[in-house]
C-alpha cells in the first residue's frame, strides 16, 4: 500500500524533480519519523484491539528467521550431495566406456 502511494506520488513528477523529491526521504529523522509511525499504527490495529495476530506474527516471523539463517547451511548440504551425485555418475559412465 505505502508502495503503492510512492508510485501514485511520483508519477506526476517529472524527471529533473524526482531527485529533490526523493532525497528528504531518505534522511534518517524521516526514516525514524516513518518507523515510529509504523510502530504506532501496529499498536493502534493490533496491541490496543487485544488481537491474537501480534502471537502470529512472532511465530511466523520466528520461522522465517530461522530458515533464512539455516539457508546456507542447507545450500552447502545440498551442493555437497549435488556434486556426490555427479561424482558417482561420472563414475559409473566411465566405468562402461
Amino acid at each position: 500500500m505505502a508502495l503503492r502511494n510512492f508510485v501514485n506520488e511520483i508519477r506526476g513528477l517529472k524527471v529533473k524533480e524526482l531527485p529533490n523529491y526523493i532525497k528528504p526521504k531518505l534522511s534518517l529523522d524521516y526514516i525514524k519519523n516513518s518507523f515510529n509511525r509504523g510502530l504506532d499504527n501496529y499498536y493502534t490495529k493490533y496491541i490496543e484491539t487485544s488481537s491474537p495476530d501480534p502471537l502470529y506474527h512472532v511465530c511466523f516471523g520466528g520461522m522465517v528467521l530461522s530458515y533464512l539463517v539455516n539457508l546456507p547451511e542447507e545450500r552447502r548440504h545440498y551442493e555437497h550431495l549435488e556434486h556426490e551425485r555427479l561424482a558417482k555418475a561420472h563414475g559409473s559412465a566411465a566405468a562402461h566406456h
